[in-house]
């Protein structure tokens, strides 16, 4: 399914005006003029800037794909006319993708790799989360069993490296508690 860029604008300029808006509920830090707010804001507001270009894209692709005719396409096999539509046509696109069911369910694990990670990282922790997902949803995109565990083990690690050591962002840490932290 494809949507208009100004669609998707749209949506991502909601989404930073939500996260910086979230943002104001973080606490400060005494004594310093920034504290834990400060990179989701730059974060938010380079969404909203990235939102509002694609806003302009997708309306101006409208714009040209009302104001050019439609190209017609003769098949002169069949002699049979079909209309054929620019990508900026339509405000909703159903891709062909969505007639493989291997692509949905791709999709469909995604989803509840997300939902799973929300609902479990505080009793699994977010190592345990971590190599459990990424390890499933490589193997699922075709890495072998054992590429999906080295990838995702490399991964778990640099992310728990990165955020819990280096940024002190505290991860959950759930069934490793007392190993990890």
């Amino acid at each position: 399914m494809r949507f208009n860029d100004a669609i998707a604008g749209c949506v991502l300029v909601v989404f930073a005006i939500a996260e910086i808006a979230y943002t104001q509920t973080f606490p400060s830090l005494h004594g310093q003029r920034y504290g834990p707010d400060l990179f989701p804001r730059l974060i938010g507001v380079a969404l909203i800037a990235s939102g509002l270009l694609l806003i302009i894209r997708g309306i101006a692709s409208k714009r040209r794909a009302s104001v050019e005719p439609h190209a017609v396409e003769l098949h002169a096999i069949d002699g049979n006319s079909a209309d054929t539509h620019s990508s900026g046509d339509h405000w909703l696109e159903a891709g062909p993708w969505l007639k493989q069911s291997h692509l949905k369910l791709n999709l469909l694990l995604v989803l509840l790799a997300l939902i799973g990670y929300i609902l479990f990282s505080n009793f699994l922790g977010f190592i345990i989360s971590s190599m459990l997902i990424l390890t499933v949803l490589l193997y699922r995109f075709g890495s072998s069993i054992l590429l999906s565990v080295l990838i995702a083990t490399a991964t778990t690690a640099v992310l728990h490296f990165t955020f819990a050591k280096l940024l002190l962002v505290p991860l959950p840490a759930g069934l490793l508690q007392g190993l990890v932290y």
